[in-house]
Formats: structure tokens, C-alpha cells, sequence
């Protein structure tokens, strides 16, 4: 198919069909299902040279197998009752206060999100905070909603934290050390923001005190904790001796793999089906779509709109550019689009710019975060529905000013450094 107005209109079409199933998932089937015929589609229409597939496939490979190894070792962690035991620490610290609650959710939210990405956050973690407001006669709904808003916003600190930074890491131009130092401020901010908005748009909800006794926190995970205090000390230190993260999270993955096997807490087939190899896949397949949806409609208008300097004014335009795709594209389609866009060697502010939008953007809308569209399912199987009216609500509230609050923090850190 040559180039024109029919490849941009065949692109968007298996873009939106790939993305709607995504979000949809009818019956449960995986996403891959749709997303890898979508991307042979492209391929023989020639919307994509195969030759430039391929350099975009081996590209996103380590990417890939961090996802893979990050997954893992998430679902270990929390069968080694890393989340559970975490949970009883918190109500006990809370004593019954659902402001105090809410509080300490929010640092287990935005810790478990930075070091172990926001899927463990979403999928491990909501559950956890939904059982221990539950048994403390708590309103919940505040504290879920953390868990989801910060799933997003709170995965800014590291290159590890989120998918979308790590698709953008490679193209920065930084260190890992490099990259969290520009991005603490912005992350800190971020936190403060959603916290002051949380506390008052849920101050209904906050009021009152629980006289139900928490439990006893049983022992702590002492191995698991320490694997992960390891891990994350291997993310910070693996660059500087040629070690990427996709190697120090399979090795902690492996470490913990290894006891539950032996343990016989888990099975071969188990740990295969945690590392989602299915989810990988769809990956793949969306990162052809995108690429033949940036070639031929939106990647001239980004490059036209997107700034390359890095003044607070740019840094706003790029953050908003990146927020508004997010949400009407998934903030990883959004991701993929805009690394493109921005070219080989883009102006590190630039580029984390982009990351704050597309990963605090997302909590406008239920469409702009794959993780949000799992947190639903998370709470549906609980048997809690959150409501779009006061889903939008909330992100009206919180999405501008912790945009706006975190691109003026990266601003200033770029002054400094």
C-alpha cells in the first residue's frame, strides 16, 4: 500500500481496533490475540518496512524482558507475603485514623510504584489496602483511588518504574542516577499535589475513627525485603559497571524463583504464565501498529508541534502534548508515537517532559492508563465499581495542577544541574 490518506486511515483503524480490545478484553482473551495480527497486517500492506520492524523489535527487546522480569518478581514478592505484610504494618500505624490512612497508603502506593513498577501497585497492592480499610471499618474508596491515581503519577521517579520510561530511557541520554536525580523533585511534587487534593476532595469520606482493633502484623518477609532492597541497589549501581536493569531484576526474579520452587510454594507453569509472556507480545505487535500510525498521520504534526528547547514555557507544551495523546491513545501507544517523533537524540528535558505527561496525564481518563482500565477489573473482582462521574472529577482536579507543579519542579532541577 503506498503512502496517502488511505495508510494513515488503515493505521489509525488497527491502532483503535488493537487499543479497543486492549481495554475491553472480551471473555478475558489476552491482548496479543489482536495486536500481533494487527501488526502482520501492517507488515504485508507494507505500512512498515519489515527491515525498520525489525530494528524497532530488537530495540524494544531488553525493554521487553525487564517488563517480563519485573512482572515476575512482583508476583513473588507478594507471595512471599511482602504486600500482606505490609498491609498489617499500616493499619497498625494508622491507629484507626482514615486521614493517617490514607497518608501511609500513599507511601506504600508511591513506594511499591517506583521500585516495582505501578502493575504491583494496581494488581498487588489495591488489594491489599481494599482488605485492611475494609477489616478497620473504613471507608475505602479514597484509599483505592490512591492506589490508581499513584499506579500513574508516582511512576515518574525511576527508569524502571514504568514501561513508558523505559521505552524513553535509552533515547534520554542519561544515567540512571542521572535520569532520578532530574526527577525526584518533579515525583515529590507530584505526591504533595495528589495528597492535597485527596484530603479534600474526600473529606467526607476521611471523617471519623476506627475502634476496631488492627490485626498483629505476623513476621516480616525477611528474604523477600531484602532481594528487593538489593534489586533496587543493583538498578542504581548495575550501570556504572555495564549491568542493565532487565539483568538485576531476572536475577532477583530468578533468587526468588528458585526458592518458591524448592519451597514448592509455586509451580514451573505459574511462574512462566507471572512473567505474562503474552502481555510482551502485545507489546511487540502495538509498537508496529504505532510505528505505521507515526509514519503516516501523526508523527510530521508532533515533530511540528513538539518543542526542542528546554525553557518552562516548552516543558509545559511538551508535558500537555503528551497528557492530551496519552488520553486519546493509551499513554503507551502515546510513548511509542512520541520517542519517534522526537528523534534519535532528543533535549533530556524534553523527553522527561513528555514522560510526566504521559504518565500523570493518564489519571484524566479512564482510557489514558492500561494499568487504570486493571485497577477496574482489580476492583470489579472485589465486587467495588468506581464511577467514571467521580473518576473524571478527581482527575480534573488533580491532573493540572501536578502537571503543571511537577514540569516547574524538572524545570528548576534543570537549572540546578
Amino acid at each position: 500500500m503506498s503512502g496517502g490518506p488511505a495508510s494513515a486511515i488503515v493505521s489509525l483503524v488497527l491502532l483503535v481496533v488493537v487499543l479497543a480490545f486492549a481495554m475491553i478484553r472480551p471473555r478475558g482473551l489476552p491482548e496479543a490475540l489482536v495486536a500481533v495480527p494487527a501488526a502482520g497486517v501492517v507488515l504485508l500492506l507494507g505500512l512498515v518496512p519489515p527491515r525498520l520492524a525489525g530494528d524497532r523489535v530488537l530495540a524494544l527487546l531488553p525493554t521487553i524482558g525487564f517488563l517480563a522480569a519485573i512482572l515476575l518478581l512482583s508476583f513473588l514478592a507478594g507471595a512471599e507475603g511482602v504486600f500482606g505484610w505490609l498491609g498489617d504494618r499500616v493499619a497498625l500505624a494508622c491507629r484507626g485514623r482514615p486521614r493517617r490512612l490514607l497518608v501511609l497508603t500513599f507511601a506504600a502506593a508511591a513506594g511499591t510504584t517506583a521500585v516495582l513498577s505501578l502493575d504491583a501497585t494496581v494488581v498487588l497492592l489495591t488489594p491489599v489496602v481494599f482488605a485492611t480499610a475494609t477489616r478497620l471499618r473504613l471507608r475505602a474508596k479514597p484509599h483505592v483511588y490512591a492506589c490508581t491515581h499513584l499506579a500513574n503519577s508516582a511512576s515518574t521517579l525511576l527508569p524502571v518504574s514504568n514501561l513508558t520510561n523505559l521505552l524513553a530511557f535509552s533515547a534520554s541520554g542519561l544515567t540512571f542516577a542521572g535520569f532520578t536525580a532530574l526527577m525526584a523533585l518533579p515525583w515529590l511534587v507530584t505526591i504533595a499535589v495528589e495528597l492535597a487534593v485527596f484530603l479534600r476532595f474526600f473529606a467526607t469520606d476521611l471523617a471519623g475513627r476506627s475502634d476496631v482493633p488492627p490485626p498483629a502484623p505476623g513476621p516480616a518477609p525477611v528474604f523477600a525485603l531484602t532481594v528487593l532492597g538489593l534489586t533496587l541497589a543493583g538498578f542504581a549501581a548495575g550501570p556504572l559497571v555495564g549491568v542493565e536493569p532487565a539483568v538485576v531484576a531476572a536475577v532477583a526474579a530468578l533468587v526468588l524463583a528458585v526458592r518458591a520452587l524448592v519451597r514448592r510454594t509455586a509451580r514451573p507453569w505459574r511462574l512462566v504464565t507471572e512473567a505474562n509472556p503474552l502481555l510482551c507480545l502485545f507489546v511487540l505487535g502495538l509498537a508496529i501498529v504505532v510505528e505505521a500510525v507515526s509514519e503516516h498521520l501523526l508523527g510530521g504534526v508532533l515533530r511540528a508541534m513538539l518543542p526542542d528547547g528546554e525553557g518552562l514555557g516548552e516543558l509545559l507544551l511538551a508535558a500537555l502534548v503528551a497528557a492530551v495523546l496519552a488520553n486519546l491513545v493509551n499513554n503507551l501507544p502515546a510513548t511509542l508515537i512520541l520517542v519517534s517523533a522526537l528523534g534519535p537524540h532528543p533535549a533530556a528535558g524534553v523527553l522527561l517532559a513528555v514522560l510526566l505527561g504521559v504518565n500523570i496525564g493518564p489519571n484524566a481518563t479512564y482510557l489514558g492508563s492500561l494499568a487504570t482500565l486493571l485497577w477496574r477489573r482489580v476492583l470489579a473482582g472485589a465486587g467495588v465499581t468506581p464511577t467514571l462521574r467521580e473518576f473524571l472529577r478527581l482527575g480534573a482536579w488533580t491532573v493540572p495542577v501536578s502537571l503543571a507543579g511537577s514540569v516547574l519542579a524538572l524545570w528548576c532541577g534543570l537549572a540546578l544541574f
